[in-house]
């Protein structure tokens, strides 16, 4: 029997057996196994006043802020020729190292643990050719891209070992940080939580015009949490509490050293089941930008919330702090990232204009539906639901209408108080605006362009959408909890002429 704490985890590893029993075409191999071992390195501060490591005796002692947090590394394109930016990428497995010391057996993309970023142009097309070179099957889906279905990674359509595809990404969709990484059915949660991950940033020259933070001021910080075994080797399909060891781009706890000046930083959620509740201690922040791209206007405040999937934009200025640093980005108590910040003064050409980017209209809807999102704790192990029914890649749950606005409003039915289920809702292929939340309206934290929300237990969350996409075809919604769409919280939408 399934006690409270193991039916709240829905780990994978029971995950992936669900997912078999119920879908017999997805024919995917069982994950790897999970090594038995947790870990707890949260820090707490010392009468010192410094942070000192703690963990459990079967679990690796992580030192926080031992390790400089690298930046992704930009890819550059293997060729320019018609006007096509194109791409080449390796999936493979590689030993990264994460905890100082220890190596950490991986799956990654171009042997990068955080995969190296591809800085796209608006209007101008990309193409990705990914090499697999592991022994599991996979496929990428660009997180947020407007793309035709046979290059949106789905879950069915895989490649297999040693086989290569051409993803095409058109880059018509207006600046936003993207991210790609794996969606294999029954297997994306175990991909994803060993490496498949990575930006892709669509920039433009409107965007470029404000006076933003670039260049080497312009940092994305991939925020994500893992459980390791006193080896170093990740523990996959146990409780999420378990997953104590917090990375940015890669490393735990890291430092990053800064110049005391603005620097804009892309903050993504790359874990599969976790709400990072970010703050610099009571100082305040600029909130920018959200999943599709720059707000209207910049957002003062001091605590940002991003659950799985969301990318959240915030320009900091360090020159407050210049020779009296350092600082720190929390995860609620838990400091994640040391930032250090240099003596003195420096120029600083930046800024962060009052106004932004305005919203694209809302359009007049048409169309009312309503989405739910539940979990079936009756059968054992359990199955994850969208509209009462698990994902079936060969029944199309939603029809929609090229060109039409709709309203969706998307409502967690678990109602069991013993049971609390969240889940942050993600549509593929087009960003919405949510207009409601909770039968009431919406929260600050959901202003902007968005393709994932967070929907709270027992909550519910009223979006609006414009289809207005040149292309047709099979896509998905789902629950970016990946655990819960690995258990079929998924369901097909259909997007007809």
């Amino acid at each position: 029997m399934f006690n409270r704490r193991q039916l709240l985890a829905l780990g994978t590893a029971a995950a992936t057996g669900a997912v078999a029993a119920s879908l017999s075409k997805a024919n995917a191999p069982a994950a790897n196994a999970a090594a038995p071992a947790a870990t707890d390195h949260a820090a707490h501060l010392g009468a010192a006043g410094e942070f000192a490591p703690r963990a459990a005796a079967s679990g690796p002692v992580v030192t926080p802020f031992t390790q400089c947090m690298p930046v992704p590394p930009v890819l550059a394109p293997t060729s320019t020729v018609g006007g096509v930016d194109a791409y080449t990428i390796e999936v493979r497995p590689a030993d990264v190292e994460i905890v100082p010391g220890l190596r950490t057996p991986a799956y990654t993309y171009a042997g990068h643990f955080t995969g190296p970023t591809i800085r796209a142009r608006a209007g101008r097309p990309a193409t990705v050719a990914f090499t697999n070179r592991l022994t599991t099957p996979t496929n990428v889906h660009l997180h947020g891209g407007h793309v035709a279905p046979d290059s949106d990674g789905h879950p069915m359509d895989q490649l297999a070992p040693g086989a290569a595809k051409v993803y095409e990404y058109p880059n018509t969709q207006r600046a936003a940080t993207l991210w790609y990484h794996d969606h294999t059915h029954a297997l994306e949660a175990d991909h994803v939580y060993r490496g498949l991950h990575g930006f892709y940033l669509i920039e433009d020259p409107a965007e470029r015009r404000l006076g933003l933070p670039s260049g080497d001021f312009d940092v994305p910080v991939m925020l994500r949490n893992a459980e390791l075994d006193a080896t170093g080797a990740f523990v996959f399909g146990g409780h999420p509490d378990n997953r104590t060891v917090v990375m940015a781009n890669g490393k735990a706890q890291p430092y990053f050293p800064v110049a005391p000046r603005k620097y804009r930083f892309r903050l993504l959620n790359a874990a599969l089941k976790h709400v990072f509740r970010l703050s610099l201690g009571g100082a305040e922040m600029t909130k920018i930008g959200t999943d599709g791209g720059l707000l209207p206007a910049p957002v003062p405040l001091t605590e940002v919330s991003i659950s799985s999937g969301e990318r959240v934009e915030v320009v900091i200025d360090f020159a407050r702090w210049a020779g009296r640093g350092p600082v720190h980005l929390y995860d609620g108590d838990n400091p994640i990232i040391r930032f250090d910040v240099a003596p003195g003064r420096v120029a600083d050409p930046s800024r962060v204009p009052p106004t932004l980017r305005p919203l694209p209209p809302l359009g007049t809807p048409t169309v009312e539906r309503t989405v739910t999102m539940s979990m079936d704790m009756s059968l054992r192990p359990p199955i994850a639901l969208m509209n009462g029914r698990p994902y079936d890649p060969s029944r199309a749950d939603v029809s929609v209408r090229r060109g039409t606005t709709e309203i969706w409003n998307v409502v967690n039915e678990d109602l069991d108080p013993a049971f609390p289920f969240d889940h942050p809702f993600h549509m593929h292929l087009m960003q919405f605006r949510v207009i409601g939340r909770d039968g009431g309206p919406p929260l600050p934290e959901d202003a902007g362009l968005k393709d994932t929300v967070y929907v709270g237990p027992r909550g519910s969350v009223r979006l609006q959408v414009t289809f207005d996409t040149p292309f047709t075809g099979e896509y998905l919604a789902h629950c970016h909890f990946l655990e819960h769409s690995a258990l079929g919280m998924m369901l097909r939408m259909d997007v007809l002429p």
